[in-house]
């Protein structure tokens, strides 16, 4: 039989409210855009969205799902007139920005650049040389392409495309250190000239003459990918890939268990997780 001491101290267990939720920082990047072919526009970056002390609810199994880079254009004539597509959706509970827009590209009729959460650039060629809108708070503007000329740099996150430049992503320092992110593609020149740097944060950069691609983006940044030269021949060198999104979770404490194999660090008395592909947490 318990003592009454006993008695006491399991009544006032009982009483103790539960265990506080963990309130987590997180990093959502989307997949970026691909650039364009023949002088292309670079890739829009995939949209960056950040936050502090989200409530998560404990024995709660939260998905994790990493958005794809958007391909580039395809070559020509080796290539078809294949189009640059756009950037996937990246999600962690209930934050998802949109991936980035695709560059536009000569190959396939001189399109404008795709809107997306980072706005393609537009191609340097007629009829149009627009380029694709970005979306607030997640991404901003790709730059009009120059006809006979370039290509217009894709949007990143931090910047709009500039001429061939792709624009700057933005910098995180959820990870204990700065690191920057979702930048967005460099534009393809015209004629062997005029081809751009992609955006800090990964963005690839454009090339200038029809044998080369457009670099593809550096993985899990959301950058843009860079867009490939042309000539008044319509021999046309294909863009590059855009790069996959990360999913960046900063926690109080540990996690209970993981899938999808993140990388797990500590700083600041604070548990780290990076997912480079998509998988799960639960606290």
């Amino acid at each position: 039989m318990w003592t009454r001491t006993q008695q006491m101290q399991a009544k006032s267990a009982s009483n103790w409210p539960a265990p506080n939720p963990p309130f987590v920082n997180y990093l959502v990047v989307a997949g970026g855009g691909g650039g364009g072919a023949g002088g292309g526009g670079g890739g829009g970056a995939g949209g960056l969205l950040s936050g502090t002390n989200m409530a998560l609810t404990l024995g709660t199994t939260y998905t994790v799902t990493i958005g794809a880079g958007g391909n580039g254009g395809g070559s020509y004539p080796e290539g078809g007139y294949a189009s640059a597509t756009a950037g996937a959706s990246s999600t962690f509970n209930s934050i998802s920005p949109t991936g980035g827009g695709r560059g536009g590209g000569q190959n396939d009729f001189g399109t404008s650049g795709g809107s997306g959460a980072g706005g393609g650039g537009g191609t340097n060629g007629s009829p149009t040389q627009n380029a694709g809108s970005g979306i607030a708070g997640q991404g901003n503007n790709g730059a009009a392409g120059a006809q006979t000329s370039r290509g217009g740099g894709g949007g990143g996150a931090g910047a709009a495309g500039s001429g061939s430049t792709g624009g700057a992503g933005s910098a995180s320092s959820i990870t204990g250190s700065s690191v920057t992110y979702a930048g967005g593609g460099g534009a393809g020149g015209y004629n062997n000239s005029n081809a751009g740097n992609g955006g800090a944060g990964g963005g690839g950069n454009g090339t200038n003459d029809t044998g080369t691609r457009g670099y593809a983006a550096t993985a899990n940044t959301g950058g843009g990918g860079g867009g490939g030269g042309g000539d008044g021949d319509f021999i046309t060198a294909g863009g590059g890939n855009g790069g996959s999104g990360v999913i960046i979770v900063s926690a109080p404490q540990a996690a209970a268990s993981t899938t999808g194999s993140p990388v797990a660090t500590t700083s600041g008395g604070r548990y780290i997780y990076q997912f480079n592909s998509s998988g799960s947490i639960t606290f």
